[in-house]
């Protein structure tokens, strides 16, 4: 369990990592919410951190119906619609602003 955490681990932080970037250099609504889904993925990883060693017992983690079951669940769901869409509609704003800048010849 523990050696398959630091394997998602590893990508989910790098989307994280990669997303600050984006908003420093871009500063735009969707490099924002990419990052958002980025963060929520990473609560994702950090709840199960949490219940492979057992910290905050209170928070019920692993079982149905508790705390730490929605928090794991809502952050999931929301890393997994925020961050792909924000990223593609990133590129597609890009995209969009790249074809309009050569119509104009830039």
């Amino acid at each position: 369990m523990r050696a398959t955490l630091i394997v998602i681990a590893v990508p989910v932080y790098a989307a994280l990592i990669g997303s600050a970037i984006q908003v420093a250099n871009e500063r735009t609504v969707w490099s924002l919410m990419q990052l958002f889904g980025a963060g929520f993925l990473g609560l994702v990883v950090l709840s199960h951190v949490a219940e492979a060693f057992r910290l905050f017992p209170w928070m019920g983690w692993g079982d149905p119906d508790s705390a730490g079951h929605y928090v794991d669940l809502i952050s999931a769901v929301a890393g997994l619609a925020l961050l792909p869409a924000g990223y593609l509609a990133r590129r597609i704003a890009k995209r969009r602003r790249s074809l309009r800048d050569a119509e104009c010849g830039f």
